[in-house]
């Protein structure tokens, strides 16, 4: 992509109406833009990193077999009685259709779903299943704000599994946790996202949620010593569930547990029957008598891990993308102005496509090199290659990962290998 030819710009002033540092770092650089509060168009670059999250995680969930289907955002209040929760989910956006209908846009989808993959359950030879979708979630949350990190309309994978008994759901729910972990890792915040036991409310013991620890953080949860197990703070007052998570449990010990600021980016829960009680959805067993399926719920906000990468990968110049995450693997910074320099630096950027590489090529002309490498610290990208005629004298490229205080003068050769073996 030429820079040039790019619809987007990189802004100094941003709004304030949200000061949080991903909302003004991604508006910056050029990524999102605000309408109103908790709500923003994804620009050409940030969909792209928007997009390689979401594939990231529908790699990890069909690894674990759960098959992506997409439901209607647009549902009827009828399914919502079903499960008495119209009056009980208070972010739930209500309006009316034609004849006065009542109809919600869908914040989560169990009442879609159970229903659905229930007309396809008759028997055990029908589970497991699980399914899962990636799609726009809309929650009419009375305080939007912290950029991407708590909007009125968002990004959301949920994944719903369904098994015979509490045996398989508990197994699948491995699976899912380390699938998850898996999505972590590959989005750079593995080292810094902690399995968090919270409560499981209505429906189980436990539920969990993935806390990715920043001191930007608007949670507070207690790290276990030498793990990478948290407690949230609502549970710390339940003295049976401490006992259960800290191992060798003696009174007092949470006392021993460290304080810490964190982002959840994700949660999931047992359901049991809950739901397939409510829609009456149940199988034969081997001995033919009916039997009640149980349920989990997997959630993880595409767009609130971009949010949470640029809150925690940051730096003072901008945005650091991790490689799979990245719009471009490499920014190619021209600083050249004599014609043939130009030219040398168009076979630089055609050879880097030919050999698979993906480019953000800063091709502009009349822009100042102080604003061309402040825009490429700004927007983030893995690598950055500067070409100016001082380096194309010497046949070499200027070098520089983003993480990297200085840069280093690399053959064109030995540049291209590199590139290709990273």
């Amino acid at each position: 992509m030429r820079l040039s030819a790019l619809v987007t710009k990189t802004v100094k002033d941003v709004s304030q109406s949200d000061v949080s540092r991903n909302a003004q770092l991604l508006t910056k650089a050029g990524f999102v833009d605000q309408l109103m509060a908790g709500v923003y168009s994804y620009l050409p670059m940030g969909l792209r990193v928007l997009s390689n999250i979401e594939n990231i995680i529908r790699e990890e969930m069909e690894t674990i077999g759960a098959q992506e289907i997409l439901m209607p955002a647009l549902q009827p209040r009828e399914i919502w009685d079903q499960t008495e929760r119209w009056d009980k989910v208070d972010v739930l956006f209500k309006l009316k259709g034609a004849g006065d209908r009542d109809l919600a846009l869908g914040p989560t989808h169990e009442e879609v779903v159970t229903p659905l993959i229930g007309r396809f359950i008759q028997s055990y030879r029908d589970l497991p299943k699980a399914v899962y979708q990636i799609q726009t979630k809309f929650r009419n949350e009375p305080c939007a704000k912290s950029g991407l990190l708590r909007g009125r309309e968002f990004r959301m994978k949920d994944m719903y599994s369904f098994h015979m008994d509490q045996r398989g759901l508990d197994d699948f729910y491995k699976l899912a946790i380390e699938a998850y972990k898996n999505v972590y890792r590959r989005c750079g915040l593995g080292d810094s996202t902690l399995l968090t036991y919270a409560s499981g409310g209505v429906f189980s013991k436990y539920s969990h949620e993935f806390q990715t620890v920043t001191p930007y953080g608007e949670d507070i949860v207690y790290r276990v010593p030498d793990t990478d197990i948290a407690i949230n703070k609502e549970l710390m007052n339940d003295r049976d569930a401490l006992a259960g998570i800290i191992p060798n449990y003696k009174e007092g010990d949470e006392k021993n547990l460290e304080e810490l600021k964190a982002i959840e980016v994700g949660n999931i829960f047992k359901l049991g029957s809950r739901f397939t009680d409510s829609f009456n959805v149940e199988y034969a067993g081997v001995d033919g008598e009916k039997r009640k399926v149980v349920m989990g719920c997997y959630g993880i906000g595409p767009s609130r891990i971009m949010g949470t990468i640029a809150e925690v990968l940051s730096d003072d110049r901008g945005l650091v993308w991790p490689d799979e995450v990245a719009p471009y693997h490499v920014h190619l910074v021209s600083l050249c102005r004599d014609e043939s320099d130009i030219s040398r630096c168009e076979e630089i950027y055609a050879k880097l496509k030919s050999i698979g590489i993906s480019v953000l090529y800063d091709d502009r002309q009349g822009v100042q090199a102080g604003q061309k490498l402040g825009d490429a610290d700004l927007m983030g990208m893995p690598r950055r290659v500067v070409v100016s005629a001082k380096t194309l004298a010497d046949n070499c490229v200027e070098f520089m990962a983003r993480g990297d205080k200085e840069a280093t003068l690399t053959p064109l050769q030995t540049f291209y290998s590199v590139l290709v073996e990273d």
